[in-house]
């Protein structure tokens, strides 16, 4: 996977949200060999820290999920988002990317649509103390039904949006393609979609398209 300085998102960026983060948790002083990248340095040096405490500061909520839009491999923002849905909760994280793919930058979208995989973390009581008390988590955290449609809503908007079409890709590759994973009321909004999915020059859509279309028929 690229690092860093190969991704397209500025890694000065991604440095600047993991040292955020580091700071909240009062880590400050981290200590790193020559060839070291110091973002992902930083990221490791939270992972533990951030999944060993009972609660989060409210604080560092949105640091929390900057990190992860911006990290550039979706491998490892997964290290931001798994505590902040324990601590926070998947409904408000999944908001939060939600927010990010209606009105970010390019680069924010495509860390929010990376992140949006990880933030569906299976949830387990031995995994972080915030799980919740005693082991018991309030289910209220975690119910995120209409967030997943509002973010579906979105994704067929970016689409029919944006002009980057890597970011056009990246949106509709990443929505189901059976119909009846869509409300009635977004289906007007799917029909457009599959319109311009089927004229579409890329391959990948294209498939995406026909196998929308095989399981709807």
């Amino acid at each position: 996977m690229a690092e860093d300085e190969q991704s397209s998102i500025e890694p000065r960026s991604f440095l600047t949200c993991a040292t955020e983060v580091a700071r909240l948790l009062g880590i400050e002083a981290v200590t790193m060999e020559p060839n070291d990248r110091p973002a992902r340095h930083l990221a490791h040096a939270v992972r533990k820290p951030l999944l060993e405490r009972a609660s989060l500061p409210e604080e560092l909520f949105a640091p929390l999920m900057a990190a992860a839009v911006y990290d550039p491999d979706p491998s490892f923002c997964r290290w931001f988002v798994e505590p902040a849905v324990y601590a926070f909760g998947r409904r408000r994280v999944l908001a939060a990317l939600v927010d990010y793919l209606r009105v970010g930058t390019e680069a924010e979208r495509a860390g929010a649509v990376r992140a949006w995989y990880c933030a569906h973390v299976p949830l387990h009581a031995d995994r972080s103390p915030a799980y919740g008390p005693d082991g018991v988590r309030d289910l209220a955290l975690d119910e995120a039904q209409d967030i997943k449609v509002a973010w579906l809503e979105a994704s067929m908007q970016v689409f029919a949006e944006a002009t980057d079409q890597q970011m056009r890709h990246r949106v509709l590759l990443g929505m189901p393609t059976s119909r009846a994973a869509y409300p009635l009321s977004l289906h007007k909004l799917l029909e457009n979609t599959l319109v311009s999915a089927r004229a579409h020059a890329d391959l990948h859509i294209g498939r995406w398209a026909a196998a929308a279309d095989h399981d709807g028929a």
